[in-house]
């Protein structure tokens, strides 16, 4: 494939490569195909700006695996958690033009909002809500908010029932929830909904005309990449498309890199698109000022040594120089927007297969060469650990089904049957399907799961759409009565189990 590399759709001058690390001029392409033929990801696009020039906007590979529809520029992909810097952003504006507070306390917005313990309740600010620092645990109540009937305001009710485990506005909890909250505010003093204020402020402005503020209608669009992943099974599997839109505020973007592009040259030009002044950039500093300490310790592996957190963005230092991004996690797609003003540099990368580290390999690969960083093949760095996490995944889940011969557990099945609770998610009904056990999942109407016995009373749980997983589940027995049964998901949704009492 010859190289063809783009500027608001023309050739560049030759003599822009003089400029342009060797890597990306002249290796990218053949170590981008590597990547996807290496990962296993269908498709792959890109966009890389320098010093106010598109350097490279292009698609790789295919969108679907069936109809080979290749990715380009206009490509969609949901860009999940990369939502959440609009969101950091609005509520930014809305403190320069002296609407809101960011350390306001929520209630002032909702009174009857709480949280686990009265304290934080009292305490809690917009700004503790866009840190990350309520004192939760990463993703805690994410399997009963994600891909669920519950309305907004349903979640933002069940987040008193998160307890937490760690230190409010001490320790980092990546939370989705809170970014739903934090974003409620919008409505409340705009009289407009998050969505409509984030289109009219900033997708508006910056001619990103083909981005969705919402998961609606997604897989009716003419160019979208279907979401794919390996896990659990090693191969690729297509899966549905999330539907973002009770967490909007958190994750809910659909977008392309030829948008993107637009939001780089925005947060590289302080603000200005196109030399109209869009935003303040006194907003835009906002949002990057640190607000909770991730990390500080030295990188083994990255010339990197701080890591916190600002309203929608991680930030940190990169062999000198300081770097802002964020990564995007839905079903079947994992994305990364990262900028570096003091280099005038900008990449977005969206990538069609949820299990993958190639999308951060590459992203750390084209800051390591234009930053001046020794060359190191990042991709193959991650690829021996990523390869053996994945065999033992498949040899547990083997195992697994080598264990389903037709046993019978200590209890009929018909005692393992009925409704079961559980207080945060809600409720969850088990009824006999053959020999096996079938769970429907309340507030999430088309997600089941197969419960089949494999001995030592353990059940091989399989659910009806893979990116949820494989496990061995166990009922819990007393007196010869079922009285709970604790599941579990995959990580990507929530760490930790949900145990649900049988009524």
């Amino acid at each position: 494939m010859k190289k063809i590399v783009w500027l608001l759709g023309f050739i560049l001058p030759l003599s822009l490569f003089a400029q342009t690390p060797a890597f990306i001029a002249d290796s990218l392409d053949a170590y981008i195909n590597k990547g996807l033929k290496d990962w296993d990801i269908p498709g792959l696009s890109i966009v890389v700006v320098k010093d106010d020039k598109v350097i490279l906007m292009k698609g790789y590979g295919v969108r679907n695996i069936n109809t080979k529809a290749p990715v380009d520029e206009n490509t969609l992909f949901m860009i999940a958690s990369n939502t959440k810097l609009f969101t950091g952003t609005s509520l930014a504006l809305l403190e320069y033009r002296n609407k809101i507070s960011l350390d306001d306390p929520i209630t002032k917005y909702y009174p009857d909002y709480r949280l686990y313990d009265t304290t934080t309740t009292a305490l809690v600010t917009i700004r503790d809500l866009l840190s990350h620092r309520i004192g939760t645990k990463t993703f805690e109540g994410d399997f009963t908010f994600w891909n669920t009937t519950l309305k907004r305001e349903e979640v933002m009710q069940r987040m008193r029932l998160l307890k937490p485990v760690q230190k409010f506005r001490q320790d980092f909890g990546y939370c989705n929830s809170c970014y739903l909250t934090a974003g409620q505010v919008i409505p409340k003093v705009t009289g407009q909904s998050w969505e409509e204020f984030v289109k009219d402020s900033i997708t508006k402005p910056l001619q990103m005309n083909h981005t969705l503020l919402l998961s609606t209608g997604v897989a009716q669009q003419p160019d979208v990449a279907s979401p794919y992943t390996t896990s659990y099974t090693g191969t690729l599997k297509q899966i549905p498309f999330d539907n973002w839109n009770n967490l909007a505020p958190a994750a809910a973007i659909i977008s392309n890199v030829a948008d993107l592009s637009h939001w780089l040259l925005f947060q590289l030009d302080s603000g200005r698109y196109n030399g109209q002044q869009i935003l303040p950039f006194a907003v835009l500093q906002k949002t990057r000022m640190v607000n909770i300490i991730i990390n500080s310790k030295k990188s083994s592996v990255y010339p990197m040594h701080f890591t916190g957190y600002g309203l929608g963005l991680f930030a940190a230092d990169y062999n000198g120089k300081q770097v802002y991004w964020h990564t995007g996690g839905a079903g079947g797609m994992v994305s990364n927007v990262c900028f570096v003003p003091e280099a005038g540099l900008g990449i977005a990368i969206l990538t069609n297969n949820d299990n993958q580290g190639f999308f951060e390999a590459l992203r750390y690969q084209i800051l390591d060469a234009y930053l001046g960083v020794p060359f190191v093949n990042r991709s193959q760095q991650r690829i021996p650990g990523f390869k053996a996490d994945m065999k033992a995944q498949l040899n547990e889940i083997q195992n697994w089904k080598a264990r389903v011969k037709g046993n019978k557990p200590q209890l009929p099945l018909s005692a393992y049957t009925g409704n079961y609770t559980n207080t945060l998610y809600g409720n969850i009904t088990i009824t006999q399907s053959g020999n096996d056990l079938k769970i429907a999942f309340d507030i999430k109407p088309e997600l089941t799961a197969t419960l089949s016995y494999m001995d030592k009373d353990e059940w091989l749980m399989q659910y009806n759409n893979i990116e949820y997983g494989i496990f061995a589940v166990k009922f819990q027995i007393k007196n010869n009565k079922v009285v709970a049964v604790t599941t579990r998901q995959n990580e990507f949704v929530e760490y930790d189990p949900y145990t649900f009492l049988k009524k």
